[in-house]
């Protein structure tokens, strides 16, 4: 339960009191051993990092080194407690849980918990609004993501060292963006396509749409331009791998095999590539297959994008299971599984622990959804991430930010978002606190 605002401050003027004043008692100021600890209350009982939580109840201690509080086994910062209450800071990232209040070798548990509040702050890496090629820093650089209007791209994936790759099919190449937001070309040559393998500009591409990562920072890209899945290695080498293939739109790597997959827009189809070169669905009829990536078990996530679904492919078996939206209903609604609403979803990419995010345009121009959305592990549950239904550019905090036609998502080891925002020819970044 949410206190008044001045209950909160009375109470924490209360403990404060009893702390400066002192007890008549040493007694007063310990733990009694052996006997339960009660918790009857904490307020407030929602906010973010940082948020001072101000604890009540029975049998603490006056001894702050004798307390441990936690929320979901992440530390609480204790600023001062006696035997009636502990004020603690929450700390980052904890999450919703219930707080465990442990003094000595007693502990007790909240019978409700904390609601953690995070905070997703959305920049900008790279890219300035203008549609052209530039390298350069930040703002200096320039990419061509919506040089036509029919481009369908969401190639973007994030290596372990914080660099950040993107297919710029106006340019006709493959970009790298390194933690300081410099923005290079890895491979191919800027306005000039074509389908030639070579290191970095003697490469060629045609409409490079799809990207992805393997554990060796290769990367791979599916270029529908010229009906080929390419292979980039970290020097900026590009062979084509397999020859042609089914009209690829995007590209995956299994965690855990280490496999390469595109999915086909032409059949609705995914495609395993063998080590020999040649390819076989392993899955037929999804409709407009989009946005595709493995988590860590070796289950294959897909946005139907005319079909407003997630799917789930079970590793081994590839039973498929709609997991968020309802098939053929298109709409903007938060909610758990089936309750959802997805428009023309189209990128996807699943953290190191399995959440899902989405980026919610994979249409031609205006959409109902113009956020990222996240989708939790198991649970299904369907949030807003960052960005809303309205078409724009602001960097900010969550519902305040805004993007035009995000297409693709990527979400590297430690959480951070990217996004790949068409319509502004920008990168951008999501860091969530």
């Amino acid at each position: 339960m949410i206190r008044p605002l001045n209950s909160y401050i009375l109470k924490g003027c209360l403990l404060m009191s009893a702390l400066l004043a002192g007890c008549s008692k040493d007694d007063d100021l310990k733990h009694a051993e052996g006997q339960p600890v009660l918790l009857t209350d904490f307020i407030p009982a929602t906010g973010g990092s940082t948020t001072e939580v101000l604890i009540t109840g029975d049998n603490f201690s006056a001894d702050t080194s004798d307390i441990t509080v936690t929320i979901n086994g992440k530390r609480c910062a204790i600023v001062n407690a006696n035997t009636k209450q502990i004020m603690v800071i929450v700390p980052k990232k904890c999450g919703t849980g219930n707080l465990v209040v442990k003094v000595g070798k007693d502990s007790v548990v909240s019978s409700t918990p904390f609601t953690y509040v995070f905070s997703r702050t959305v920049t900008t890496l790279a890219g300035n609004g203008t549609a052209g090629f530039a390298n350069g820093k930040g703002a200096d650089a320039l990419f061509n993501f919506n040089g036509q209007s029919w481009y369908r791209m969401m190639g973007i994936g994030a290596d372990d060292n914080g660099n950040v790759y993107v297919a710029d099919p106006g340019n006709a190449c493959i970009r790298k963006i390194d933690n300081a937001g410099n923005a290079t070309v890895l491979a191919g040559s800027p306005g000039n396509g074509g389908s030639d393998d070579g290191k970095g500009p003697a490469a060629r591409f045609q409409i490079p749409y799809g990207l992805a990562l393997d554990a060796q920072g290769n990367v791979y890209t599916a270029d529908p331009g010229t009906w080929s899945i390419r292979k980039i290695t970290p020097d900026g080498t590009t062979t084509t791998l397999g020859g042609t293939v089914q009209e690829p739109w995007n590209v995956a790597v299994d965690k855990v095999s280490g496999k390469v997959y595109y999915c086909s827009n032409g059949g609705g189809s995914v495609f395993e590539m063998k080590a020999d070169g040649s390819s076989t669905a392993i899955i037929n009829g999804i409709t407009s297959p989009g946005g595709m990536d493995f988590d860590k078990a070796g289950n294959l996530y897909v946005s139907s994008n005319t079909g407003h679904t997630i799917i789930q492919f079970k590793a081994g078996t590839w039973q498929p299971t709609v997991i968020a939206g309802a098939t053929g209903v298109a709409g903007y609604v938060n909610g758990t599984g089936a309750a959802a609403r997805f428009a023309n979803p189209w990128g996807l990419a699943v953290d190191i622990t399995g959440n899902i995010y989405v980026a919610g345009n994979g249409s031609y121009g205006a959409n109902a959804d113009e956020s990222i959305r996240a989708i939790s592990a198991n649970t299904w549950d369907v949030i807003t991430y960052a960005g809303s239904n309205s078409a724009g550019f602001t960097d900010g905090i969550g519902a305040a930010a805004s993007f035009n036609a995000p297409m693709g998502v990527a979400v590297d080891k430690d959480g951070i978002v990217y996004v790949l925002d068409k319509n502004n020819n920008r990168v951008r970044k999501i860091i969530s606190e």
